[in-house]
């Protein structure tokens, strides 16, 4: 190249560019490519060094290949290799050079614009005479851009082999192989990311495919029900995939339970739960229908998976069998509602039954003063306060109601099942416990106002039959406990058989049992309580031997606004007062019954 003005060279140059070039394309990798930078100046530019500096995802350059002609006896510029500049340096550097075209030229002599920190090296090369003599302090830089104007890197040579500075030629030559090497390097970059983010797909897809069958196994594989179920669409509620200790569970094959949902599949009196715990994710417990009829209880345990670009996928379900759990809740509850020796309600579940029967508003009633006189007010003989209510304050305010049409509240709920208006909690959604009308046959002023005065009497109500048997101490004092308490278990089943289908049979304790029989009359309630007498009477063989007992009975009233201590105390004194008429035994010395509790 020294002479460049002549047409050979110029086209020799041409030809080793085109090398080069060649060279720079046919690299594989961004390593292979930046040594292909740095030979192909050195070999095809006549330059005996060259180095490129590369730019970091932090923006610092790194010195990232070095080539060398001959290599030299300190090691040359390949102790370079890997140290970093910071791009500010590198910036401050390329604004103080000299611009040949899109090249830069540091003269030696302006050596103190090159940083402590930017990697350089300088040879041992001769001294220049002429201006144009290359030093060995000189620097042409040769900067590579993308095609988006971001800053690649910086290839540096040094030591042209003809001494001189480049020429016009030279440095011509020099940026069409620099823009060839940007393109050549922005083009292994983009292949290099490629490639890694290739490795990363399919890293990730192995990934996703262990953790799907990771998942298709624990899936398929739980030794309790799973379930998937669809959330969109014309399937959404669908189970779309089941596994096999689900279809055991509920005893159906994985095609019939596909073409299912659980909204087909749930306890009907379960179907609002499951509904609300289908649209999120939660935990129910309810009961699923089985192939044979029955139903299985179970244990949902929804999760919603979501995807990242579309939301909600599908509903994953766990279904645990709590089939024994729940039996053994069932029959906790039950041992602690009912009496162990009879299996009846025991006293705290017929006080629980009475309680929710019965609330704290007391009814109005009608009037007890002489016919027509208006006068309103509670009869005392069962246990309310004369005063302490009327059909007056009961209807005050309330426009439009005749205080005297009727009961505001008897044994049916307000029309429409609502509330009556103006009348708080307990009115219209509340069947009010009333005590029905009792008509004497003296035409006394409680009866005659039932009969002659204007307001409805009320005829059926919750009637409590108190049952105290008779001669029950002698048989458990001569034939002993057992017999006693077989005779109580006789005497239960007896006392069940009597009543109606819905009325309630309870042991309070002892040898005391309690009938609770919603909505009869008094008569009606006359003839029960001549029907459990009739049942208790007759003998009953136990091991072998006849025995008989007998009952007291005593007839109260459940009326709302009554405790339920107060409705049993009337009961149990009706009771003793048959138990007195016939002349049975009543009271000890303290006043406690003094026949013995046993069971």
């Amino acid at each position: 190249m020294e002479a460049e003005s002549e047409p050979y060279v110029r086209l020799a140059t041409l030809r080793t560019l085109h090398r080069v070039v060649a060279d720079l394309n046919a690299a594989r990798s961004l390593a292979g490519t930046l040594q292909a930078v740095v030979e192909g100046a050195v070999h095809g530019l006549g330059f005996d060094a060259a180095a490129v500096s590369l730019v970091r995802p932090d923006g610092d350059l790194v010195v990232a290949a070095v080539w060398e002609l001959e290599e030299s006896p300190m090691g040359g510029p390949s102790v370079l290799l890997g140290q970093v500049g910071s791009r500010e340096s590198w910036d401050r550097l390329l604004g103080v050079s000299d611009h040949w075209g899109t090249l830069r030229f540091l003269p030696y002599d302006r050596g103190w614009a090159v940083a402590s920190d930017i990697p350089r090296w300088i040879g041992d090369g001769p001294l220049p005479v002429y201006a144009n003599d290359w030093h060995p302090a000189d620097g042409l830089l040769a900067p590579m851009y993308s095609a988006g104007g971001d800053l690649l890197g910086v290839l540096s040579v040094d030591r042209p082999r003809s001494g001189k500075r480049p020429g016009a030629w030279t440095r011509e030559a020099l940026e069409m192989f620099s823009l060839q090497a940007s393109i050549a390097i922005g083009n292994a970059r983009l292949r290099a990311e490629m490639q890694r983010a290739l490795a990363r797909l399919e890293k990730e897809q192995q990934a996703l495919r262990a953790s799907e069958e990771s998942f298709r196994q624990a899936f398929e594989y739980a030794p309790s029900g799973m379930a998937i179920t669809e959330l969109h669409g014309a399937g959404r509620g669908q189970l779309t995939r089941v596994n096999d200790a689900l279809c055991r569970l509920l005893g159906r094959p994985r095609a019939v339970l596909r073409q299912q949902s659980f909204a087909d599949l749930v306890h009907p009196d379960d179907r609002a739960l499951l509904e609300r715990t289908s649209a999120e994710s939660g935990r129910a417990e309810l009961r699923l229908s089985r192939r044979d009829g029955g139903y299985q209880w179970v244990c949902l345990r929804n999760s919603i998976v979501a995807d990242a670009a579309e939301g909600p996928s599908f509903l994953l379900t766990h279904v645990e069998d709590i089939e024994d759990r729940k039996r053994h809740e069932l029959q906790l509850a039950h041992r602690a509602s009912h009496d162990a020796l009879t299996g009846l309600p025991n006293g705290a579940e017929l006080k629980a039954r009475l309680g929710r029967r019965l609330c704290s508003e007391p009814q109005p009633v009608a009037p007890v003063g002489p016919a027509g006189s208006g006068e309103a007010g509670y009869p005392s003989p069962y246990g309310y306060p004369a005063d302490s209510y009327s059909a007056h304050a009961a209807y005050d305010g309330l426009e439009g109601v005749d205080p005297y049409a009727g009961p505001a509240h008897g044994y049916q709920p307000a029309e429409g099942g609502g509330l009556l208006p103006g009348l708080g909690p307990g009115y219209g959604e509340h069947v009010h416990a009333v005590v029905p009308a009792e008509y004497g046959p003296t035409g006394d002023a409680w009866s005659a106002a039932f009969r002659s005065g204007p307001v409805a009497p009320v005829e059926k109500g919750l009637a409590v039959l108190f049952c105290d048997l008779d001669g029950f101490k002698s048989i458990n004092d001569r034939f002993g406990h057992n017999a006693g308490d077989a005779v109580l278990v006789e005497v239960a089943r007896r006392l069940s058989g009597a009543v109606r289908d819905g009325d309630t049979v309870a042991r309070l304790g002892g040898d005391e049992f309690v009938v609770l029989a919603d909505g009869i009359g008094r008569e009606e309630a006359k003839d029960l309580a001549h029907r459990l007498r009739n049942a208790i009477i007759p003998p009953m063989r136990i091991d072998g031997r006849a025995m008989r007992v007998g009952v007291s009975l005593g007839i109260g009233w459940a009326g709302c606004g009554m405790s339920i201590e107060e409705v049993l105390h009337t009961a149990d004194e009706r009771m003793y007062d048959e138990k007195r008429a016939r002349g049975g035994a009543v009271r000890g010395a303290r006043g406690e019954r003094s026949h013995r509790r046993a069971g």
